[in-house]
């Protein structure tokens, strides 16, 4: 009698761990580059703790460079504006720009990122300010900026980082 206890137990756990992980926000970015070009992708995941993970590569970037990566307020990334339609950096706690500001940082900071030797950024980036949803936190229709230079985490509104060299809409 144990034995069809025991595979029923087995059974349900295994149904409660696909459950639960078809209940994980996910959603996908496709980067553009100044042209409009397609040139990476980044996956989004909300975690269970809080927070979202950002899967991402992002190809033709300054290579061996370090470059900014924010999240920023607006879903838009019209290249013939230098995806300045994308906003400023994604800020709803009004807090000040950077890891090193008196009263930052913001939601939308992330740290620096290494371009590899071949111009492609690959990287895994948990910001644990933000979540994969529409509320007062949340991401999902914002947009993700890959910058030209690395962000001095302090300077104000966006850390000196540069021209915006890729974006992408969180979907």
């Amino acid at each position: 009698m144990l034995r069809p206890i025991a595979t029923t137990a087995v059974a349900i756990l295994a149904l409660s761990g696909t459950t639960f992980a078809q209940d994980a926000a996910t959603a996908t970015a496709n980067f553009v580059n100044a042209e409009g070009q397609g040139n990476g992708t980044a996956e989004l995941t909300g975690m269970a703790a809080g927070g979202v993970l950002i899967k991402l590569e992002v190809t033709g970037l300054p290579a061996g460079e370090w470059v900014a990566f924010h999240v920023h307020e607006t879903g838009s990334c019209d290249h013939a504006t230098n995806h300045e339609s994308a906003g400023g950096h994604f800020n709803p706690g009004s807090k000040e720009h950077g890891y090193d500001a008196a009263n930052g940082p913001h939601a939308g900071d992330m740290p620096n990122q290494y371009v590899g030797a071949d111009g492609a950024l690959r990287a895994e980036v948990y910001n644990h300010m933000v979540t994969l949803d529409d509320g007062d936190q949340g991401i999902k229709g914002r947009a993700l900026m890959v910058h030209a230079k690395g962000d001095d985490y302090e300077s104000q509104p966006s850390g000196d980082a540069g021209d915006r060299l890729a974006c992408a809409v969180i979907e």
